[in-house]
């Protein structure tokens, strides 16, 4: 008993000095960074209002997030949010300025709900002060990767028919990236103004490559480069190489089936089979119009 006074105490003491932090970091004339300024300025056409709010909550904290987390994880956190394709926005500086507004909130939640005991929920509340900035980033890849895998095979076929017609790859390249949308035309734009601004070829493929963590975009850089190396027509190339895409996707179909139906049965078996056994049983009971009283004797 005599723990949670001295809980709702160091709870009081602990609102009052990051109300008085606060205060100090809003009166401070602190320069944020350039990503993050920019994020702000436009962040009413770019992100919902509740992250844009979160944004300037966590703004002056964002820098001693990323001292705190050092160069080797921020550089790791930056190429993933590349991977992720920056989903709303989502810079390296804003990433860190939700993770110190999530991490608060999260460990005040988790004093709060400790003080109670409410154990279960306290434990909730500190994942989701550590996982919360995480999971938009963690949904982007996965979402990201499975719509490029989808599109790039389709998108070969029409490059490989324009450039038949006779146009360059890069000309080519730049004309069907026109008539796309979604992630693959994005990362192709990237490309492309990265070679316009005087990036080689190759290094600009290299780019595109550790940008993404799908296989079969590793797949069309490797064999762009080695067609080029080896002077193969690109045409045949991409055809060729959009029939394996295919070949390879329905392959990973089947396997993502075969490994459905046992976890379908396994569900039938845990709660539908003893569910609809209650519901015969019951209505067995129910419809006898058996007086089960005079057979206990009572």
């Amino acid at each position: 008993m005599t723990l949670l006074p001295l809980l709702l105490a160091a709870l009081t003491g602990l609102a009052v000095v990051c109300f008085l932090l606060g205060i100090r970091m809003l009166r401070a004339e602190a320069k944020l960074p350039g990503d993050l300024a920019l994020a702000l300025e436009v962040g009413s056409t770019r992100v919902s209002k509740a992250d844009s709010a979160v944004d300037r909550l966590g703004m002056r904290l964002a820098p001693l997030v990323l001292r705190l987390m050092g160069p080797r994880r921020v550089d790791a956190k930056r190429r993933r949010i590349d991977m992720a394709g920056n989903p709303g926005g989502l810079t390296l500086n804003r990433y860190a300025a939700r993770r110190a507004v999530y991490g608060i909130f999260g460990v005040v939640l988790f004093f709060v709900f400790f003080s109670n005991g409410q154990l279960l929920f306290a434990l909730l509340a500190l994942g989701f002060g550590l996982l919360a900035a995480d999971a938009l980033i963690w949904q982007a890849i996965r979402e990201r990767k499975e719509v490029i895998d989808r599109t790039l095979p389709d998108f070969l076929d029409v490059l490989a028919v324009v450039v038949s017609a006779g146009l360059g790859f890069r000309q080519a390249l730049d004309r069907v990236a026109e008539r796309y949308e979604g992630p693959w035309a994005d990362e192709l734009r990237i490309t492309l103004r990265q070679m316009d601004m005087g990036v080689g070829r190759r290094q600009a493929f290299d780019e595109l490559r550790k940008r993404n963590s799908s296989e079969q975009v590793a797949q069309f850089v490797s064999a762009l480069q080695q067609g080029e190396e080896l002077g193969s027509p690109i045409a045949e190339t991409l055809i060729q190489l959009a029939t394996d895409m295919r070949r390879t996707d329905a392959q990973n179909s089947r396997r993502r089936a075969a490994k459905t139906i046992p976890k379908a049965t396994m569900v039938t078996l845990v709660f539908m089979l003893p569910a609809t056994m209650i519901l015969i049983a019951t209505g067995m009971f129910l419809g006898s119009g058996t007086n089960y009283g005079s057979i206990l004797g009572r």
